[in-house]
């Protein structure tokens, strides 16, 4: 049997400033907290900050890589000093640059490497999710720009490990999200339906075995989050909020192809990252 190739975590101090954010979108959202209850506790495996903001996630992977993202790719791709200087030019012009990033030996040097790599996390996981995308027949470079900053943005907030009592407490998660909708404003509205699209691909997406096992105990199944994530995608795609941040058509395109994105992140998260598993012991775990 095939062994899996798992890819060693990036060796990097991320800062997630608000600059690149849509500020008109810090809204407070008012989640319901249950008698007795606090609302952090009653909302886990969230980042703290989305107790109170829902910050936008944006398309923006490459525009945030690092010199040290692009010293890799040279590091990796040139056979010469001639091909060295090629590349740093070619690498200044947007178009040409997209295509370097799809070559297959960056993938290769990811996943080959032994040790911690100094690269970005958002290169890291543009890389491997374009990999997987382009895999799975899904070939939009601004979709996979926009899942890539998802799973940057919940892989450092829950560590890409998830408990049976996690597993549990998302499904709560889920449904408070969903009748704090109906305080929301519209503007909330869009922050809270795009974040529950975005939190039912990554659960659905990463963690499918532990949502498949679950469900058999009585659990929301895949089809489950398939649906709140579609739907919710819909939804935020044709807001005025959407357009505005030229987001419309990922939310449309993540819409109508929820399952494929899935499927691919499913293919990701079983053989190319290393989530804990104690099967693979002696290979970096990825923490960001």
């Amino acid at each position: 049997m095939e062994s899996k190739r798992r890819a060693t975590s990036p060796d990097c101090d991320i800062n997630h400033a608000g600059s690149e954010a849509c500020v008109l979108l810090q809204a407070k959202i008012p989640v319901p907290i249950a008698p007795g209850g606090s609302q952090q506790s009653d909302l886990p495996y969230a980042p703290p900050s989305l107790y109170d903001e829902f910050p936008m996630i944006r398309a923006n992977c490459r525009a945030r890589f690092t010199a040290a993202d692009f010293d890799f790719i040279v590091g990796t791709l040139a056979r010469s000093q001639t091909d060295h200087i090629s590349l740093v030019d070619l690498l200044s012009d947007v178009e040409t640059r997209d295509s370097i990033l799809d070559h297959p030996r960056l993938v290769d040097a990811i996943l080959n490497n032994c040790g911690h790599l100094r690269i970005s996390s958002q290169f890291y996981f543009y890389v491997l999710a374009r990999h997987v995308l382009q895999q799975g027949g899904i070939g939009d470079r601004k979709l996979c720009d926009y899942v890539a900053s998802l799973l940057e943005a919940f892989s450092r907030a829950n560590q890409l490990q998830m408990s049976d009592e996690i597993d549990y407490r998302a499904q709560q998660y889920i449904s408070d999200m969903l009748i704090a909708l109906t305080r929301a404003t519209p503007e909330q509205a869009f922050l809270l339906r795009a974040h529950i699209g975005n939190y039912s691909l990554f659960i659905s997406g990463i963690f499918h075995e532990n949502t498949q096992r679950r469900s058999l105990r009585g659990g929301p199944d895949i089809e489950f989050y398939e649906q709140v994530g579609r739907t919710n995608y819909q939804l935020v795609a044709s807001h005025a909020v959407a357009r505005r941040c030229e987001l419309d058509d990922v939310f449309e395109g993540l819409a109508d192809r929820f399952r494929e994105v899935r499927l691919a992140l499913n293919q990701l998260s079983d053989q190319l990252l290393n989530l804990d598993d104690p099967a693979s012991a002696g290979r970096s775990s990825l923490s960001l």
